[in-house]
Order: C-alpha cells, then sequence, then structure tokens
C-alpha cells in the first residue's frame, strides 16, 4: 500500500473511530530531526551526510503511529523495497 492510499486509510479509521480526520490533525514531522539523524548516520550508497540518498529511505524504527517519536534516535535507513514492504503492512 503506498503513502498516499496509507493517508486515506488512515483518515477512514479516524473517521469510524469520531476522531479529527483534517490536515490539522496530521503527525507533525520535524526536518531537522532528519537533518540531525543524516548528520550522524550517512547515506549507506553514496557516504554522504546530506543530500539524496539513492535507493534508501529514511524512516522510522517504531512508527509515529504506534507511539515512535520524531527523533533521530528512532530513524533507521531502510532500502526503497524494504520501505515498501514495511509501508504494506502498517
Amino acid at each position: 500500500m503506498g503513502r498516499i492510499a496509507s493517508a486515506a486509510l488512515v483518515g477512514l479509521v479516524a473517521l469510524a473511530l469520531g476522531l479529527p480526520a483534517e490536515p490539522s490533525s496530521r503527525i507533525k514531522r520535524d526536518h531537522q530531526a532528519r537533518r540531525k539523524f543524516q548528520k550522524s548516520h550517512p547515506c549507506p550508497f553514496t557516504g554522504k551526510t546530506s543530500g539524496v540518498c539513492p535507493g534508501y529511505a529514511m524512516d522510522h524504527a517504531t512508527p509515529m503511529m504506534r507511539g515512535g517519536v520524531e527523533a533521530p534516535s528512532n530513524m533507521q535507513w531502510q532500502t526503497k523495497d524494504a520501505a515498501k514492504e514495511m509501508d504494506r503492512w502498517e
């Protein structure tokens, strides 16, 4: 399931549970946390501490929807294939 489909599913579940589903209720992302993660965990493909990381995605070890935090300590590099597989069961 893609990210857009996942977001739609989350909205439907929120609606079914009587929770707010408008965009303001979405989980806030901290772009500084992502930059801090990459500074201390260079891209596995390029070895660079900034910029694009071909073939990899930065993801949360514990998903934010399951109580994970938006912090470098909860982030990891995943191959694009592993990230797609994880999206299917999340």
